[in-house]
């Protein structure tokens, strides 16, 4: 019979919390349970009906901070799941079920590692803090971003963290996160006139307008992107005119576009860009900006150098740093923490039906966050 490990067992615990964002559905509450014992202070920050945890281990400095959330994401439609999303199951060496993969096993095994680093290190250095949320996969409004702002207007300094995120691409470590893309979508109207297809002298085709402008702005070459991040990217996600008519010029064309920017531009470089185009052009326009996340980035430094010695020592696997994919919560911690590492299990089956982490990299990945936690909060050079 196969033993069941703790990180797999406490997994598979928060997995059959049917956890959908924004609830959290007591996975916080049983965090709180196992954290408590090891000397942690936990504190329940609730907003708009969002829960989020925040927990720390000792007051002195470097604050070494696991972050992650405890929501996930629908399960689409249940009757083509192999099993039941929130039943936690094993089967061909893999456990299955919502949130498995992103990111409920990561916190299980941030949590036992924790319990294994605290007994064999009592009287480490500096502090271990968890910042947990459930509201990761929603609006993310009520989040993390709350407890940064909370910790920032109480003076609290974080010197190094490591959110959960799914990282890895094939096998476990070899890809982390050492920064994320800013996302800022626009919304474009294009104001014509509209009229008789047949007298296009009376009418001003927003469409006709649009191209040339469209045009350039795809072919615009935003920035050259740097060591850390391929170039900025524009690009058009709807676009839709007409009045449902083949005889009807429409009256306007609305557009949505998004950049997905790195840090060599800034939001309000791209914004005034895209506006001064859209003005050579002589259009007519309403344009709304959103802005959900601004680029970060840790160069290698500290935390990278202690997480990549912890997989190399535990999988012997050379690590690619990359930033590469979409957002993360790591956006709003970079804000009052200097360094920011993503890392996790492999990601090819987040927010899909079947979702699944195999089990051979479970205990790695615990192992993992317990040699990096050696690695920075015990004396010396990096653990070996």
């Amino acid at each position: 019979m196969i033993r069941t490990s703790r990180t797999q067992a406490l997994a598979a615990e928060l997995i059959a919390l049917d956890s959908i964002t924004p609830h959290d559905k007591g996975c916080q509450q049983r965090l709180t349970e196992l954290l408590a014992p090891l000397g942690f202070v936990c504190e329940s920050i609730v907003s708009n009906g969002v829960t989020n945890l925040w927990a720390r281990k000792g007051t002195e400095s470097p604050v070494f901070v696991f972050a992650g959330h405890t929501d996930v994401v629908p399960t689409g439609p249940v009757q083509q799941w192999a099993s039941e999303p929130f039943t936690p199951t094993v089967r061909e060496g893999k456990l299955y079920g919502r949130g498995a993969a992103d990111m409920k096993t990561s916190i299980a095994a941030m949590v036992v590692a924790c319990e294994e680093f605290v007994a064999s290190h009592p009287d480490h250095k500096g502090s271990i803090a968890f910042l947990i949320t459930s509201d990761e996969e929603g609006p993310a409004t009520d989040g993390t971003v709350v407890v940064c702002e909370l910790l920032e207007e109480r003076g609290v300094t974080l010197d190094y963290c490591l959110v959960g995120e799914p990282t890895s691409s094939h096998i476990l470590g070899d890809m982390i996160k050492n920064g994320r893309r800013g996302s800022l979508s626009g919304h474009l109207v294009i104001k014509g006139v509209q009229g008789h297809i047949a007298y296009p002298h009376l009418a001003r085709n927003p469409i006709h307008q649009a191209a040339p402008a469209l045009a350039e702005l795809a072919a615009e070459v935003w920035d050259e992107g740097n060591e850390y991040y391929a170039p900025t990217s524009w690009q058009v996600s709807n676009i839709h005119a007409g009045a449902g008519a083949n005889n009807v010029i429409p009256g306007q064309l609305t557009l949505e576009f998004n950049f997905r920017f790195s840090t060599a531009s800034t939001a309000e470089g791209l914004e005034a860009r895209v506006h001064a185009i859209l003005d050579h052009h002589g259009l007519e326009y309403d344009l709304e900006w959103t802005l959900s996340g601004l680029p970060f980035l840790t160069p290698k430094g500290t935390l990278s150098d202690a997480v990549c010695g912890a997989i190399r020592a535990e999988t012997g696997v050379a690590t690619e740093l990359s930033t590469t994919g979409g957002t993360s919560d790591g956006r709003f911690i970079a804000r009052i923490c200097p360094q920011v590492i993503e890392f996790g299990p492999p990601n090819a089956s987040i927010h899909k039906i079947d979702e699944h982490v195999e089990l051979r990299f479970i205990d790695p990945l615990k192992n993992i966050y317990r040699r990096t936690l050696e690695n920075l909060l015990t004396p010396g050079l990096l653990a070996a």
